[in-house]
């Protein structure tokens, strides 16, 4: 669950509760990132009192807290991996009672999946954890945290990924380690581990001040500062609203007011990918081509809309002027060559909705395979590519450098657009809706699609 359906969620059982018993509305609450850390502490402390009888939360109640006593786990939606819904699922009954867990499928394709197919949960292991190691983002924090610890040697390089040497070598031209005959040191006052971010957000944290009053309400990462606290947003905090007047980037401010409104704020962006580098590829049956490689994907967001909290009816449309970001990462793509579209009856105006269509519902089958969730991976779909010169679909990572993802995505390309496929199928829907084809993160607003063709050329890929 995102940070904002935490909080709509949570509200929506403090509206319908109130309507039993007004003294209801103060025991639910949101729980997620983003929040103070003493706020997190003292939901905590409520929920194992009893003060707290509900709460809404991410997946940050999923692990490293201790929460005893809870009966009823409802899981809305597929959490990301099957470790996840086991270890969310048994959260309940930890005193010893009675207890149940519930799981409610989204309008999501992969939900969509595990519903057709409830083997994925009953008659599956737990998934393996997909890393990428030699991620250079990723162990240039681990490297100098060890020569923090003790010096490094170059002994100790074979317990570390095959491009450890490359890495300490940008390190000490950058001055973070310093090379000495005895091995390499860490050469900062600060702590080391200050490199690393456990949590994978990335980019930094931007401090959400109540402009007022100057209170710290909380805090926010680089992406969901340009996504979701830019000048106009909609930010809302344990059932306030507040919004954005000014995305400060040079000091990592986002200064907010407190507001009574009856919309929601949804950003618009626009995606270019290329390609840098092609690691692998092979050629399937039918003869699309399935690479794997490091691609640079330049992302803006343009707009942002203005949505009914009831019914989710466009309000308005307001121009944004935010820094483009570029992300250098990893990916996976396949390519269709003229043959394929022909076989499938994918006409020219249909190509761009048929393949942003299968895009979309890729991304949403990948977690069921790469042990993510469709959060941590993003897509580019193109009915012409400059880079390959056919019609192709991108799927990447979601983290510099790349999280094995989309690698992982390649390995097993069959399986996944397989079950792609199936959820297409299975949907009942006519021209495409959240259960198939849809994606709650489209920065196009779900356009174009075109359900019917993407099943079509799904199949004669995989023929």
């Amino acid at each position: 669950a995102s940070r904002r359906g935490t909080e709509a969620l949570a509200q929506t059982v403090r509206d319908q509760v109130g309507q039993v018993d007004e003294t209801l509305t103060g025991k639910v609450a949101a729980y997620r990132g983003g929040y103070l850390a003493e706020e997190r502490r003292m939901l905590e402390t409520a929920l194992r009192s009893g003060q707290l009888l509900a709460v809404a939360s991410t997946n940050a109640l999923e692990l490293g807290i201790d929460i005893s006593g809870l009966d009823l786990v409802i899981i809305s939606g597929w959490p990301g991996t099957l470790a996840s819904l086991w270890q969310q699922a048994g959260r309940a009954g930890r005193a010893g009672q009675r207890w149940m867990a519930v799981f409610i499928a989204r309008d999501d394709p992969l939900d969509t999946y595990v519903v057709h197919h409830p083997e994925v949960i009953f008659d599956s292991p737990v998934d393996a954890g997909i890393i990428h190691p030699g991620n250079p983002h990723v162990l240039s924090g681990h490297l100098c945290a060890a020569a923090a610890e003790v010096p490094l040697k170059s002994a100790d390089l074979v317990h570390f990924p095959d491009n450890s040497s490359e890495v300490i070598d940008d390190l000490v031209e950058a001055k973070l380690l310093r090379a000495r005959p005895t091995g390499w040191f860490w050469a900062k006052d600060q702590p080391a581990t200050d490199l690393s971010d456990i949590r994978g957000s990335g980019g930094g944290q931007f401090s959400l001040v109540e402009a007022s009053t100057g209170t710290l309400l909380g805090t926010v990462d680089e992406s969901g500062a340009h996504t979701g606290a830019h000048p106009g947003a909609v930010y809302t905090h344990q059932g306030i609203d507040f919004t954005v007047l000014d995305l400060d980037f040079e000091d990592r401010i986002v200064a907010v007011e407190r507001a009574e409104v009856d919309y929601t704020t949804q950003p618009r962006s626009q995606t270019e990918i290329s390609i840098v580098d092609t690691d692998a590829q092979r050629v399937l049956a039918s003869g699309v081509a399935v690479c794997s490689g490091t691609v640079d994907v330049k992302d803006q967001v343009v707009a942002y809309r203005m949505r009914a909290k009831r019914g989710g009816a466009i309000i308005a449309e307001h121009e944004l002027d935010l820094p483009e970001r570029t992300l250098r990462t990893k990916a996976v793509w396949w390519t269709i060559p003229q043959s394929v579209l022909d076989e499938a009856e994918v006409v020219s105006g249909d190509l761009p909705g048929a393949v942003h269509a299968a895009e979309h519902a890729s991304i949403g089958l990948l977690p069921l395979f790469a042990g993510c969730d469709r959060w941590d991976i993003g897509g580019v779909s193109t009915a012409l590519h400059a880079d390959t010169g056919l019609a192709t679909v991108f799927v990447y990572d979601g983290l510099t450098g790349g999280a094995g993802f989309a690698e992982r995505g390649s390995e097993v390309i069959e399986e996944w657009l397989g079950a792609t496929r199936d959820a297409i199928a299975a949907c009942e829907c006519i021209e495409g809706c959240p259960s198939c084809v849809q994606s709650p993160k489209c920065g196009n607003g779900n356009e174009p699609l075109e359900k019917d063709a993407a099943l079509r050329l799904l199949r004669t890929v995989l023929r």
